[in-house]
């Protein structure tokens, strides 16, 4: 028995286009390197994020970076890959690496989209909220490492704190 998969093979639209999009609509500061590469800058609350969008057409995928404007010091970065596993445990959708050349923690993730008619604009914007809010809520626990000599556990408690009301 053999099993075949019969189907028209349809023009993907280019998700690098909505992205681009998205950005300008957002006033954000963006490079449209390439048809297949686009970076992005995003103010938050912690520092700027850099965003990077790469779109491989022929396996259907788009790799998505969103870097912290941190470096990790070479020493520190023993206790960091502690954190990012404490991190990772924690995320449903994408990781949070170290650029090793750079030192430069991230949030990842790559999307498949072959057999689909592309990216929605709905999913680049939950894609690229979901990126920022983790960064969010991680910042602080990487500063305490790098900066605070906290264990990747004692970075993790105290960053998540929940605080309640206002002082």
């Amino acid at each position: 028995m053999s099993i075949s998969l019969v189907y028209e093979e349809e023009t993907a639209i280019n998700p690098l286009d909505i992205v681009e999009q998205f950005v300008v609509a957002n006033d954000w500061a963006f490079d449209r390197r390439s048809d297949e590469e686009l970076a992005a800058e995003v103010p938050g609350k912690w520092c700027n994020y850099s965003l990077y969008f790469a779109w491989r057409e022929d396996t259907g995928g788009m790799h998505f970076t969103c870097a912290f404007d941190m470096k990790v010091p070479a020493p520190k970065r023993g206790p960091i890959h502690e954190l990012l596993a404490v991190i990772n445990e924690k995320l449903w959708l994408g990781h949070f690496g170290l650029w090793e050349e750079e030192g430069v923690p991230m949030f990842r993730h790559t999307s498949l989209l072959r057999g689909a008619a592309g990216f929605s604009a709905e999913q680049i914007e939950d894609l690229m909220d979901i990126a920022v809010t983790e960064c969010e809520r991680f910042y602080p626990a990487f500063q305490f490492v790098v900066w605070g000599g906290k264990s990747a556990k004692e970075a993790i408690a105290a960053s998540l704190l929940e605080t309640v009301g206002e002082a």
